[in-house]
């Protein structure tokens, strides 16, 4: 496309053209067609300007050219371009709105990172806003700082979902942020449970065959768990992914709040399933260690090769949505780790 002009002519005032066009060159946008809204607001007044810019930020739509935009073809962001145009109108600007199925000289993948870039730094920030709470959480000794804690830890959700809402094609960033979540969530439980830990009732020894059930996307404690299950545990287990509302009731859970496989103290959930099932080896000391480290990052175990495992897990999550070959994956990177792991020493 070789660009829109700063003003766009209209045939009529408050109408919204909804132009069904196919841009006839050689790239077709990924699995889904796209609302492109062409933008032209007068120089005056300025504020005008800066209510658009913010509202087409918070739709999460991103810019093609200077006063064009991009938002995938849904019903609600046709609706929402379509009640922008309308206010753009009614202050003395123009907009059009066109469902586009193609766009000249932009490849897929070129789509694709101008959706992935915005939503990318969005979690960038906010991954560090929640690395800095959990440092934070390590340094919360009273009642009331927990109770701060738990406050930011409300609002942080919220700033989440508030992405997610707007990141339409799963930017590869927000794998990191919902493993930073599920860290700062393990976290912040052990302070609300100070009574004594419950006494064991599954006998890991006798749990042959069974079904395991886990949260979907796993990422490091969740499938080292799993490997350690089918390598020491249930030769024959079978893994499902599902919320934790709807966990099967004849599946043996593990890695999630409020079971009896996940984390206990300061133990991540893999560590918990080595101690439960009494597995005295060196080499899997070793790997529990790594995960800790890589899951928890308190520095509890001072192994800098744990980060280089976690990024190649997050990569593998980030290249496949079926949790399943994930797991085959990071199950076999896991047997690989176990057996180049020296015996002694």
């Amino acid at each position: 496309m070789a660009g829109a002009p700063d003003r766009v002519s209209r045939p009529r005032l408050h109408e919204v053209l909804d132009i069904d066009m196919k841009l006839l060159f050689p790239y077709t946008v990924p699995d889904q067609r796209l609302l492109l809204l062409l933008v032209g607001v007068p120089p005056r007044p300025s504020s005008l300007r800066v209510r658009v810019w913010r509202r087409l930020r918070s739709l999460g739509a991103v810019p093609l050219k200077r006063t064009a935009y991009l938002l995938p073809d849904t019903p609600d962001s046709y609706e929402d371009f379509q009640w922008l145009a309308q206010e753009i109108e009614r202050d003395g600007g123009e907009a059009t709105l066109i469902r586009v199925a193609q766009i000249e000289n932009v490849t897929p993948a070129e789509v694709t990172r101008l959706f992935h870039e915005p939503r990318d730094q969005d979690y960038k920030q906010l991954a560090a806003r929640y690395r800095k709470l959990l440092q934070e959480n390590e340094r919360a000794k009273t009642d009331a700082a927990r109770e701060r804690i738990q406050e930011q830890v409300a609002r942080l959700a919220k700033d989440h979902q508030r992405i997610r809402d707007i990141d339409f094609l799963d930017a590869p960033g927000g794998a990191e942020v919902r493993r930073l979540e599920e860290a700062i969530a393990m976290r912040t439980r052990r302070p609300e449970v100070p009574r004594a830990e419950e006494p064991a009732t599954l006998d890991l020894t006798k749990l042959r065959g069974r079904r395991w059930v886990t949260r979907p996307r796993p990422h490091i404690d969740r499938i080292a768990s799993a490997w350690l299950i089918k390598r020491f545990i249930d030769p024959d287990a079978t893994f499902i992914f599902a919320p934790p509302t709807e966990f099967p009731s004849d599946a043996v859970p593990f890695d999630t709040p409020g079971v009896e496989l996940t984390h206990h103290g300061e133990d991540c959930t893999f560590e918990t399933l080595v101690k439960r099932a009494r597995l005295r080896d060196r080499r899997l000391s070793r790997l529990a260690e790594l995960v800790h480290e890589a899951d928890l990052r308190d520095g509890k175990y001072a192994h800098e090769e744990a980060r280089g495992i976690d990024v190649a897990l997050r990569a593998l999550l980030a290249a496949s949505q079926d949790d399943h070959q994930v797991l085959g994956q990071g199950m076999a990177l896991f047997e690989g780790l176990y057996a180049t792991t020296p015996k002694k020493g």
